[in-house]
């Protein structure tokens, strides 16, 4: 090293020098890791050379002290740990356990928000300081999309890197969608200054990814277990907007007019899948990356225990696989998507487009503009809807038919803790007759006859099927 003055070896594989390359005139140590082909430079942060020496034996006996103790020698900062982790989810992702979309989401959070936020900072100094503080940081230096989060006045300059952001944002997403982008994308500035605040559930996410790489950081022994941050601060969930049944049943019918709207043969295709995709979705409650997913070799009739047509999905998806049993209907929606397809193999995936490649978005742009056509884009909160919203559409019209919560959870791939979490609303609407028990201008609706025999015949047949069934296990 050239740059290396006045360099004198306190012991084999301790060294003491100075740097010719600096104003200043402070001491340095590098020492020569054990059992290992490393070493570590440390600025002992002094001019005399007494204290140097002492300084330098103090270093060398803690990197020993760290070694015997298996504490980390070498300190790693946020944004270095963040890349090692985004590594594995990469690997992650090209071995199918994770979604293709999972890594550019970690991405785009680890080399934006939390780069900003402690990117320099060395992981082991990352406390509950840090960790707590990054909501309220967060919603300070962040500009959300929706105005239902609040808003608050920025500077001009604030507001000129939010656009900035913004535009930048833009690119990606057209770049990633091979779209190539030949005049660079401008965001105009808010002429009242004034942006929404980040929403509690994008806080939430991005909380997720930062405790994922501290959890790495311990796993790698780059810190202590102590700094694994399982407590998370307060913040409110946001639930997306399902369709009510007039919704859905409006959906429905736009949506055959929708199809007839356009001459041209490519987009008639398209919108025939996108609108059958959407009855599928809203009466199996799969997930989109499921749809994605699913072949025509998961797709089998069958019939229920009284003789009636049904059919079985096999869906993967979130690194899970599971049964889903739907109505003799959506082996009809899927069948129009048959007969258009130019992927009819039992390998090919159901949803394609015109040529026969999976669909890389499962039709959001035409499901937007679907949803704008009906007059239904945004939901009760404010929130434009998305894909995943007939998932929650699917939930919601079981709950209020009084399907079990267990066999629902079941159904979804989901636990009852979630269904509870997320659609306990509608059980408040299912049992309005309970909760407005005893209260003025209610009464209590009076039995119907026909349903209670209906009800009875139904006990019935079920309680000798078991009799018969017991009876030939006794035999």
């Amino acid at each position: 090293m050239a740059f290396v003055t006045e360099k004198s070896e306190l012991k084999p594989g301790l060294v003491l020098f100075r740097r010719g390359d600096v104003d200043h005139r402070m001491w340095y140590c590098r020492m020569k890791i054990p059992r290992a082909d490393r070493y570590k430079t440390v600025s002992l942060k002094t001019t005399d050379l007494d204290v140097a020496r002492e300084r330098a034996f103090d270093q060398d006996a803690d990197i020993r002290f760290r070694l015997k103790h298996d504490v980390p020698v070498f300190n790693h900062p946020f944004r270095e740990v963040g890349r090692e982790y985004l590594l594995t989810q990469e690997a992650r992702a090209k071995r199918g356990e994770v979604s293709a979309a999972r890594p550019k989401k970690v991405r785009a959070i680890i080399e934006g928000a939390l780069d900003r936020y402690v990117g320099s900072t060395q992981v082991h100094l990352i406390g509950d300081d840090l960790w707590g503080g990054y909501p309220a940081w967060r919603r300070e230096n962040g500009a959300g999309r929706h105005r239902r989060n609040g808003v608050r006045e920025v500077s001009d300059k604030m507001a000129q890197v939010f656009a900035d952001e913004e535009a930048e944002r833009r690119t990606k997403t057209q770049q990633s969608l091979g779209i190539r982008v030949l005049r660079a994308i401008q965001v105009k500035l808010s002429e009242e200054r004034t942006v929404p605040f980040i929403s509690d559930s994008t806080i939430r996410f991005e909380m997720s990814i930062f405790g994922a790489v501290m959890n790495y950081a311990i796993k790698k022994r780059y810190v202590p277990a102590s700094q694994r941050f399982d407590d998370r601060p307060k913040l409110k969930s946001m639930r997306r907007d399902e369709f009510t049944l007039e919704e859905y049943r409006k959906l429905h019918t736009v949506g055959r007019k929708w199809i007839r709207k356009t001459d041209k043969p490519s987009s008639t295709w398209h919108r025939t899948v996108t609108y059958n995709m959407i009855l599928i979705a809203c009466n199996t409650g799969m997930r989109p990356a499921e749809m994605k997913n699913l072949r025509w070799r998961d797709i089998m009739p069958a019939k229920d225990r009284d003789g009636r047509e049904i059919v079985v999905l096999f869906v993967q998806g979130k690194g899970k696989s599971r049964k889903l049993v739907a109505p003799k209907s959506v082996g009809d929606y899927l069948e129009r998507i048959r007969v258009i397809s130019k992927a009819t193999q039992l390998e090919d995936r159901v949803f394609t487009n015109i040529t026969g490649k999976p669909a890389r978005t499962l039709y959001n742009y035409l499901i937007g503009d679907l949803l704008t056509e009906a007059n239904l884009r945004e939901g009760t909160q404010g929130v434009p809807r998305s894909t995943y919203c007939f998932r929650h559409t699917y939930a919601t019209l079981r709950l209020q038919e009084g399907v079990d919560v267990y066999f629902l959870a079941e159904q979804m791939g989901t636990s009852v803790h979630m269904i509870e979490q997320h659609y306990g609303h509608v059980n408040t609407i299912k049992h309005a007759d309970r909760v407005l028990q005893g209260m003025a201008g209610w009464e209590l609706p009076q039995p119907d006859d026909s349903k209670a025999r209906s009800s009875k015949a139904a006990a019935a047949h079920d309680q000798s099927k078991r009799g018969k069934r017991a009876n030939l296990r006794l035999l």
